[in-house]
C-alpha cells in the first residue's frame, strides 16, 4: 500500500486508542513513525530512499523478513525491554502496516522465515486502495469529533 493509505490506517488506529493511553501524543507519533518503518527494505519509499537504508536493501528484498510478524515481535520486544512505553504504540503501528500490505497482490510472508504468503486482490495505488484510504479518512475525522469535541 501507499504511504498515505499506511498513515491514515495508523492515524485511525491510534485515535481509537487514544482515550485509554497516558502520553497519548507519544503514542500518536510512535504509531505513525513505526507504520512507515517496514517500507525501509524498498528503495522506492520515503524512508528507503536515505542513505541509512541502503544496508537493509542490501541484505534484503521489498517485503522480506522486514515485511514480517517475526521481526515486528522482535522489535517490539527489544523496544519493551529498552524504554517499555513505546513498545505497544510501535508494535500497533507496525503491525498494521504488515496487515494492510497482506492484502495486495504482492502480499507478505508473515511468519517469515516460514514461506507461507499472505496476500489478496488490492493492487497497490489502485482503485480499491483509494477506497481503503478514504475510508479511514472519514474513520479519522469521526473519532476527531468524538475525542474532541
Amino acid at each position: 500500500m501507499l504511504r498515505r493509505t499506511h498513515l491514515a490506517i495508523a492515524l485511525a488506529v491510534a485515535l481509537h486508542f487514544m482515550s485509554h493511553v497516558s502520553h497519548e501524543y507519544i503514542f500518536l507519533a510512535i504509531v505513525l513513525v513505526a507504520t512507515v518503518i517496514p517500507d525501509i527494505d524498498s528503495g522506492f519509499s520515503a524512508l528507503g530512499k536515505h542513505w541509512f537504508s541502503k544496508p537493509v536493501q542490501a541484505i534484503t528484498s521489498h517485503r522480506g523478513f522486514i515485511h514480517s510478524y517475526t521481526f515486528c515481535i522482535a522489535l517490539s520486544i527489544i523496544i519493551a525491554l529498552i524504554y517499555p512505553i513505546a513498545a505497544l504504540p510501535f508494535f500497533l503501528g507496525y503491525s498494521f502496516h504488515l496487515l494492510a500490505d497482506s492484502f495486495t497482490v504482492q502480499g507478505i510472508k508473515p511468519f517469515w522465515p516460514f514461506k507461507g504468503v499472505s496476500k489478496g486482490p488490492v493492487v497497490v495505488g489502485g482503485a480499491v486502495e483509494d477506497a481503503i484510504f478514504w475510508s479511514f479518512v472519514i474513520l479519522i475525522v469521526i473519532f476527531f469529533i468524538t475525542l474532541f469535541i
